[in-house]
């Protein structure tokens, strides 16, 4: 899948995360992924283990990781 924007200026990219498996979890990740600079809305679903993030420009991918490892879970890769 290939960044689309929401807004003008903004980016959307999903990731594919992998423990995640229920509401908890989908919460987990939200929560830190969202308090990364930049970041206007995250989506997590367990049941694919997909996470679309929605922010102003291009986020780090190391600090998404970052931010996924402190929920518990791994960054398996960006889709």
């Amino acid at each position: 899948m290939t960044a689309q924007t929401d807004t003008p200026g903004s980016v959307t990219a999903v990731y594919k995360v992998s423990g995640m498996s229920c509401g908890h979890c989908e919460g987990a990740v939200s929560g830190e992924i969202s308090e990364l600079p930049g970041v206007s809305s995250v989506k997590a679903v367990a049941s694919t283990g997909e996470v679309t993030v929605v922010s102003a420009a291009a986020l780090d991918e190391e600090a998404v990781r970052a931010a996924v490892d402190e929920a518990g879970f791994e960054l398996v890769a960006k889709i």
